[in-house]
């Protein structure tokens, strides 16, 4: 189940599309004259009159299912469940049409709804995309609805911006996080596909706190992409050793390392290796000036005497 929320301010266009569909069903109506498209949105613009200073009194719900789902999708369970969804999402005590279309293979009803409440109030979209996705799974699970299991369900073809960058992202860096033993090479494999990683720095430090993808004009947190694509994780598919970026090679190398551990022929190691030499390995102990005990000794006393 995926509900997705417009608003506009036309009800004749709107409504015109709903039901000008082919085989397209009106389910239920609530509050209007429902006997022809013209009375339909006559009803919804005299009720919006009530507050003229709403600019979008247009409501728009698609409801969308799986295929799986269609054997128990009747016409009763489809208003059912549209209800039930405005009454969580709180559009009540309103006007509204639930059509369903049949021009695709999955079930999917179309609700247009007025903001503008029988009392001439106006319904609140505070918040409505968040909302929206938790009623969703809440539905979900009690109506035993199918949950998908993963993007690779969505009919990308079908994708509009910036949805179809999104996932043109996805796809790459799933194909090639595997091919890539560390940032640097999977920062060239996605760059022959016009995709770029861009890092987040916490203040003026090489502390790397997130990353970012982008695809032409378009650019996402990793996260937003997926959930698997946050920095700390997609990081752990180069392994538990991590390094950080210097302040002198922060604008040069975009793969993020953190420091490792000083130890005898650390700077041999395959990681470091395989960063090309791009990351100076740190200086030994035995590189340090040690102190001089007669310097502190002397400073001690020049304290003293100013005491």
């Amino acid at each position: 189940m995926i509900g997705k929320i417009r608003k506009g301010n036309g009800f004749k266009g709107c409504v015109n599309y709903v039901l000008g569909k082919e085989q397209a069903v009106l389910l239920y109506a609530e509050g209007v004259l429902a006997e022809s498209n013209r009375d339909i949105i006559r009803s919804f613009i005299l009720q919006a009159g009530m507050n003229p200073d709403l600019k979008k009194p247009v409501g728009h719900i698609a409801l969308s299912y799986s295929p799986v789902d269609a054997p128990k999708l009747t016409d009763g369970k489809m208003i059912q469940l549209a209800q039930e969804y405005m009454r969580e999402m709180k559009i009540t005590d309103t006007q509204y049409i639930i059509v369903r279309h049949q021009d695709r293979e999955h079930p999917h009803v179309h609700i247009v709804f007025n903001r503008i409440d029988n009392n001439g109030k106006t319904i609140s979209d505070r918040n409505d995309m968040y909302r929206n996705e938790q009623v969703c799974k809440k539905l979900k699970a009690k109506h035993g609805l199918y949950f998908a299991k993963g993007k690779e369900y969505v009919k990308q073809h079908r994708l509009r911006e910036p949805d179809k960058s999104k996932y043109e992202i996805y796809n790459a860096i799933k194909n090639e996080i595997g091919k890539s033993r560390n940032w640097q090479q999977l920062q060239t494999r996605l760059a022959e596909k016009g995709i770029g990683i861009h890092f987040k720095y916490r203040g003026q430090t090489g502390e790397v706190q997130g990353v970012s993808f982008s695809k032409g004009e378009y650019t996402f947190k990793g996260s937003e992409i997926d959930r698997s694509f946050s920095f700390s994780k997609l990081d752990k598919c180069f392994g538990d050793a991590e390094l950080n970026t210097t302040e002198s090679n922060r604008q040069t190398v975009s793969a993020p390392v953190q420091e490792p551990a000083q130890t005898p022929g650390k700077a041999d190691s395959p990681l470091l290796a395989g960063l090309g030499g791009l990351f100076s390995a740190p200086s030994s102990p035995a590189d340090e000036t040690s102190d001089n005990p007669g310097e502190r000794k002397k400073k001690k006393k020049k304290r003293h005497l100013k005491l």
